[in-house]
């Protein structure tokens, strides 16, 4: 396959790093370092499992120069450069091109044409320019058709991902999914940046894991009023799941906010208290981390 990885950050790098030791035609599409260090000594993968080292990796900062169309992009890049990436990457979008978005949130899809929504279960980050490093087991990729089809294109891909030596998964309600994901993700985003605490330390205190819960049932209330079906277990499975992570593992937006970058703040618990307020659905704690953290929205 040839694949175009949109945002060789510590998702895209992380996912692609895997597709390009197995074989496939992998281009990423990074800028500034970490770009130039892909493009003189290639990409390297660190992590527990083993290391993937790839001296020589096609890396470029327009996609146009790649020239033909692809047939799969991994789309990994912050929210708030969706829709200019989406632009950015006409040139290689083909009539059988396969866009499979692999970002947090939920809107994501709904921002881009013709594309499987997609969640990725992995926490990695880059280290330093031309190095991601991934820092827990989870290693799984689910996606699907936004209209709940099992089409033979998301069939072909998840085998080609499992070949490649990571999970992957064909949803048959990728929106359902995403909220899901989304149930953990925003809470954990907001508390570990809010906090400028690691999960170890939030989840293992009792009250700190209370409020966590609170939140997360604060966004699995609005995923119903938005007409959404997640499991009625999400809020338990995934403050179980908080209890497996590292105890010195942060979500990626702290990560963002520590190095003065923008962060996503306005598409996680922004949209909670933005969607919240539409419905009338009280979300009042991610209502007040959003507050918390909109000073920092543009970075500083």
């Amino acid at each position: 396959m040839r694949i175009v990885v949109m945002g060789a950050g510590g998702v895209g790098g992380y996912f692609g790093a895997y597709l390009a030791q197995a074989g496939h035609d992998v281009a990423f599409v990074a800028r500034g370092a970490h770009l130039d260090a892909l493009q003189r000594d290639g990409l390297r993968l660190e992590g527990s499992r083993g290391d993937i080292v790839l001296p020589k990796v096609t890396a470029t900062e327009d996609p146009a120069s790649l020239g033909g169309t692809a047939d799969v992009i991994l789309f990994a890049v912050k929210l708030y450069d969706t829709e200019t990436a989406g632009v950015t990457l006409m040139p290689v979008v083909g009539p059988e091109t396969m866009v499979v978005t692999l970002q947090n949130g939920v809107d994501g899809p709904d921002r881009l044409a013709s594309v499987l929504g997609g969640a990725a279960y992995v926490s990695a980050l880059i280290a330093e320019p031309g190095v991601v490093r991934y820092t827990s087991d989870m290693s799984k990729i689910v996606f699907g058709e936004l209209d709940g089809t099992q089409s033979e294109r998301a069939r072909r891909l998840a085998d080609a991902c499992i070949a490649a030596g990571f999970s992957a998964e064909v949803s048959g309600d990728i929106r359902a999914t995403l909220w899901e994901k989304f149930v953990l993700l925003a809470t954990n985003s907001a508390l570990t940046t809010v906090l400028r605490q690691p999960a170890g330390e939030i989840y293992h205190d009792g009250e700190l894991s209370g409020i966590a819960r609170e939140m997360m049932e604060e966004v699995a209330g609005l995923a119903a009023a938005e007409g959404i079906s997640i499991h009625p277990e999400t809020v338990d499975r995934s403050l179980a799941l908080t209890r497996s992570f590292p105890p010195g593992m942060y979500a990626s937006m702290y990560h963002d906010l520590a190095r003065g970058r923008r962060i996503e703040a306005e598409s996680l618990s922004g949209l909670v208290s933005r969607l919240g307020r539409a419905r009338g659905v009280p979300v009042p704690l991610h209502t007040m981390a959003w507050a918390a953290m909109k000073p920092w929205v543009n970075g500083g």
